[in-house]
């Protein structure tokens, strides 16, 4: 008898279920997801999905080793489809070889190609824009640019979480594409010596430490800010996002810094047509709709618009240099943030 696989939220690798726990690969009206997205924030899209197809999903979801685990899996993978952030983890499962090209012209809405794999292997659902939030009260200024960052005025200022984490390193990375490793090595230095306290935390916490006053300017992803704003069960959360404002970088130049939220076609996927379907609902209008009014993300469709939350944060110029491009540098920004010694906090 077939066991139901309920959606499960899982914390490590060890702990997910074995492939053979997964039901088998004989009903065309399933589909089996590995999900780095927490589950919330899928789960209207999941609903709707189902609700407009009739295809049930299955999800696990993990926040490490699913893109290994399906390598590891091999032909026996049970999965259809990953969902995950970051461009290095999409690029990473091309990378693994366990992706198949996701055929374009089926999809139901517009994909711009800085948001996709030139060759098809993953492309963007979402954007987020790594923005500097800043204290309304000691930070008179209402922009600002990511090289401005190492200048000395704002020494003892700056917070931010490890520059190991994919979201900073996806920065960094962008910055090594603009200007060069060496330049970048120099600014990474002075940003390292202008931090408050050594990098810790997850965004939210850098705006609950602006609130406190141990720093006035953060890097964070602009989602985190409709989260806070929002937030009914730590109430608290609230009173930090008011203690902020959004400063978009380098909106008067190239743009600022963004990163995705995207989906793989995996390589042996058993109910392909099924998954085909489902990631062409997730470039529709009413999935991209969903994205931005639930997740308060920015849809990758410019034929859908931003919530009026995220619409009155500012207005998002984003940078046109292709994501895919940006990804080709993460190794050496990971690198560079061992080299400058970032995560030690600031040295002079």
């Amino acid at each position: 008898m077939k066991r139901p696989w309920h959606l499960l939220a899982l914390t490590a690798l060890t702990l997910l279920p074995a492939a053979g726990a997964l039901p088998g690969a004989a009903s065309a009206e399933e589909l089996n997801v590995y999900s780095y997205r927490q589950p919330y924030l899928i789960q209207p899209l999941l609903d709707a999905f189902t609700a407009k197809t009739g295809i049930t999903t299955n999800v696990v979801f993990s926040d490490k080793g699913l893109g290994e685990r399906i390598a590891a899996e091999g032909e026996n993978s049970p999965v259809d489809v990953m969902l995950t952030v970051d461009i290095g983890r999409l690029a990473g499962a091309k990378d693994l070889g366990i992706t198949s090209p996701i055929p374009m012209d089926q999809l139901e809405g517009n994909v711009p190609a800085e948001f996709r794999d030139p060759d098809g292997n993953w492309i963007g659902l979402t954007s987020r824009a790594r923005i500097v939030y800043a204290s309304r009260e000691r930070v008179e200024q209402d922009s600002i640019t990511y090289e401005e960052l190492a200048d000395p005025k704002w020494r003892g200022r700056i917070c931010t979480r490890s520059g190991q984490h994919d979201y900073t390193l996806g920065l960094i990375a962008s910055m090594i594409a603009h200007h060069g490793e060496k330049d970048t090595e120099t600014w990474l230095t002075a940003v390292r010596d202008n931090l408050a306290r050594k990098p810790t935390g997850n965004d939210r916490a850098q705006v609950k430490s602006i609130y406190a006053g141990e720093c006035d300017i953060a890097l964070g992803n602009t989602y985190y800010m409709g989260q806070m704003e929002t937030n009914e069960k730590d109430p608290e959360q609230k009173d930090w996002a008011a203690s902020v404002k959004l400063l978009f970088p380098n909106s008067d130049e190239r743009g600022s810094h963004v990163n995705l939220s995207g989906v793989v076609l995996a390589k042996h996927a058993p109910h392909r047509d099924a998954a085909l379907k489902f990631i062409s609902f997730l470039t529709s209008h009413d999935a991209q709709a969903i994205y931005a009014e639930t997740n308060f993300e920015y849809p990758v469709d410019p034929e859908v618009p931003v919530s009026e939350r995220v619409k009155s944060w500012g207005t998002l110029k984003p940078d046109s240099l292709p994501l895919h491009e940006i990804a080709d540098f993460r190794k050496a920004a990971s690198e560079m943030v061992d080299r400058v010694g970032f995560d030690n906090g600031p040295q002079s």
